[in-house]
């Protein structure tokens, strides 16, 4: 979160260091060769709103370790919120970073695979058909049918006590990432809005396979972001499940009224 007081006291830095230059310069320069008042500087823009401050979590006044030093603390946390089942799909390092940046880039066409914070799911993309006519292999849902399970359990009450006591750190990393006015709140709950916009394809979904890689033979699915596209891999019922509990996490995490 953008910290308003050193703003504040930043600017003050700023204006008082432009009175003493100007100060100096006109008390020393000669009476007749007075420049012309310089024009106004334009006003700084102004900081962007905040549309979900993140409630009070009830413990912030609990010391949080340094970013770099955090993985030990959040996997203790997150050991004790989401399980021993849980944490086996969780990559131990760079927890905090990795979370952030996968979560900025659901939206996009593309996630980055070593940023990711969880492990790859086993197995490999099974489809019914040939290259020229193929549809995914209702089979192949099944392939994230144990994650989608232990998710099924989650207690998104205690998920989000863990991710509201380390928000700061959350914000320091979306921050890092090149948003430095950014509000990391708002952009999980931009990717969760993206994520509940899935559409729900019942029938079989087509692909095509212009080389390597199957590809959604529907352009308007392709052209999706990457969240959705992941969430039609996984088949409807896996996804009314992850998009249950995002509504749940939503609702949590927006209980606060927007700052003003």
């Amino acid at each position: 979160m953008v910290n308003k007081p050193m703003i504040v006291v930043a600017a003050v830095v700023v204006l008082a260091g432009a009175g003493i230059a100007y100060y100096f310069h006109v008390h020393n320069a000669p009476a007749a060769r007075l420049p012309a008042a310089a024009a106004a500087p334009p006003p700084a823009p102004a900081e962007p709103a905040i549309e979900h401050p993140v409630p009070n979590s009830g413990s912030a006044s609990a010391p949080l370790p340094a970013l770099g030093d955090s993985d030990p603390a959040l996997r203790d946390a997150l050991d004790g919120a989401l399980g021993k089942d849980a944490m086996r799909y969780l990559v131990p390092e760079g927890i905090v970073r990795h979370i952030v940046v996968t979560i900025d880039n659901l939206p996009r066409q593309k996630v980055s695979a070593a940023k990711r914070p969880t492990v790859a799911v086993p197995g490999t993309f099974l489809v019914q058909g040939d290259e020229l006519h193929a549809t995914i292999d209702p089979k192949n849902y099944a392939r994230y049918d144990a994650m989608v399970s232990v998710v099924r359990k989650l207690d998104m009450k205690q998920v989000a006590d863990v991710y509201l006591h380390f928000y700061p750190l959350f914000q320091g990393a979306y921050q890092d990432l090149g948003y430095p006015t950014g509000y990391f709140n708002d952009r999980l709950v931009q990717v969760i809005d993206s994520l509940l916009a899935t559409p729900q394809i019942l029938g079989p979904i087509e692909l095509t396979r212009p080389n390597v890689l199957y590809t959604f033979a529907d352009p308007t699915l392709e052209a999706r972001p990457a969240g959705q596209r992941l969430l039609l891999r996984m088949g409807p019922d896996n996804a009314a499940v992850i998009k249950a509990k995002l509504t749940e996490l939503r609702a949590i995490i927006t209980a606060a009224p927007p700052a003003r």
